[in-house]
């Protein structure tokens, strides 16, 4: 398994059109396969929208997107594009301890932080042993939503996606995970690079 995590930014403003345009369209997209969840940006980089589209391989991606490159009904429905300032796509890798976006509930109305951590060239596996050893005692604070490294697009980036009831959740875990120090992760290597959003679930994403 492999997710496509797409990253749409919008002219400012044009989120709540865009995650309507996308309702509409959602019902026949999904013919073709499932979406897996779809955020907009609170903090961080504004006017974002980010959806995660599981697939079995790169030939069922690739399937995917020819069928719906001939689908008649969907071409019928309004896109978005006009909205659309710049995209990116990401082909990544579930870590080996993620569950599958959409197998685990946890309630509605919560926030998600997505943490995005880019390494030297060489370091991932070195972070996935690291994290496979510290993550049972990092979840026993709250839920990781997802956890994926990069194979195609932006490479030797580490995906990480945390939900929480709230803000003072996620600041009073952040405090709380650290005191036992088992975490941070001991990977022995260092970022070079962090960048973090939070994420609101759009009405119709499959984690609320």
């Amino acid at each position: 398994m492999l997710y496509e995590v797409r990253t749409y930014t919008l002219k400012p403003g044009a989120v709540a059109e865009f995650e309507d345009r996308f309702a509409k369209r959602q019902p026949v997209r999904e013919k073709h396969s499932k979406l897996g969840a779809f955020w907009h940006t609170e903090f961080g980089a504004l006017n974002q929208v980010i959806h995660a589209w599981p697939y079995e391989d790169l030939q069922h991606r690739m399937a995917v997107r020819e069928a719906m490159a001939n689908d008649d009904e969907l071409r019928q429905i309004p896109s978005s594009r006009d909205l659309i300032v710049a995209q990116e796509s990401d082909i990544v890798i579930p870590a080996p301890f993620m569950r599958p976006l959409g197998s685990q509930s946890y309630g509605t109305g919560n926030v998600y932080e997505m943490r995005i951590y880019t390494y030297a060239p060489g370091d991932i596996p070195a972070v996935i042993k690291g994290w496979s050893e510290a993550i049972e005692e990092r979840e026993k604070y709250s839920p990781l939503a997802a956890c994926w490294y990069s194979e195609l697009g932006g490479l030797n980036k580490w995906f990480h996606i945390w939900a929480y009831q709230d803000l003072n959740e996620r600041a009073r875990v952040r405090v709380e995970s650290r005191q036992g120090g088992k975490w941070p992760a001991q990977t022995g290597v260092r970022p070079v690079r962090q960048e973090n959003k939070l994420l609101i679930p759009a009405a119709f994403s499959l984690l609320q």
